[in-house]
């Protein structure tokens, strides 16, 4: 994948170091020199440049990337205005990063549906997570065993688990299904609000757009993922 990291502090830096170490193309972007020459021989490309101006960003290969994060922390309004960019240029999938709750629901606002919480998640779990097309968050238990949340795929919905098979066909656990309603915040703006519906059985039903968490060895999470290409 090719990825635009913009913003490359501690853990900019970190997370665009990790990417490019899984074969992805990473592009990181920072207005200091400094931070650009530290991680140039890292990764794919580092460039200087003002993300919050148009005519900079214009040179970026945004049409082509397949996500741009957003990882500026110290700098909120900058954060906010490249962001701002970003939606209006109408990039393929936009992250960005949340260091108040102010600054998550302005972002929210934006229409910005993927927020990064660096003081919270780390950027290795981030890499991973990004690394694998159709996951939506995982957690690696061990090198070997992973639990992982993907979405359900459309050829899934209206079956159940006795139906799919994933036991029976790649030896992977179905340990719950979470389904979404939207809710307001405090600024009135619609959130999707993730609702657990607990221990999965053989009976439970699938719906797309709804998310399945897995539990299995990773080589087989792999296969599935690799299997059904309409995880989206």
């Amino acid at each position: 994948m090719k990825i635009i990291v913009i913003g490359l502090g501690s853990f900019g830096a970190s997370l665009a170091e990790k990417l490019t170490k899984m074969g992805n193309e990473v592009i990181g972007v920072d207005i200091k020199l400094s931070r650009v020459e530290a991680i140039k021989d890292i990764i794919t490309h580092a460039i200087n440049l003002d993300a919050t101006e148009i005519g900079a960003v214009s040179n970026l290969p945004y049409k082509d990337a397949d996500i741009i994060v957003m990882a500026i922390g110290e700098d909120k309004g900058a954060n906010i205005l490249a962001t701002a960019l970003m939606k209006q240029l109408k990039v393929k999938r936009l992250i960005s990063r949340a260091v108040s709750p102010l600054q998550e629901m302005v972002l929210e606002a934006m229409g910005v549906d993927e927020i990064i919480h660096p003081e919270e998640e780390t950027a290795e779990r981030w890499s991973k997570k990004l690394n694998l097309r159709g996951v939506v968050d995982s957690f690696e238990l061990n090198r070997d065993f992973s639990i992982i949340e993907t979405n359900i795929p459309l050829e899934y919905n209206g079956k159940n688990l006795e139906e799919i098979g994933l036991k029976r066909n790649y030896n992977i656990i179905v340990l719950t299904v979470i389904s979404f309603v939207n809710e307001k915040n405090k600024l009135g703006i619609l959130r999707k609000i993730s609702n657990v519906q607990g221990v999965a059985s053989a009976k439970t039903i699938l719906h797309h757009g709804d998310i399945m968490v897995l539990y299995g060895h990773n080589k087989d999470l792999r296969k599935l993922l690799k299997d059904h290409n309409k995880f989206d």
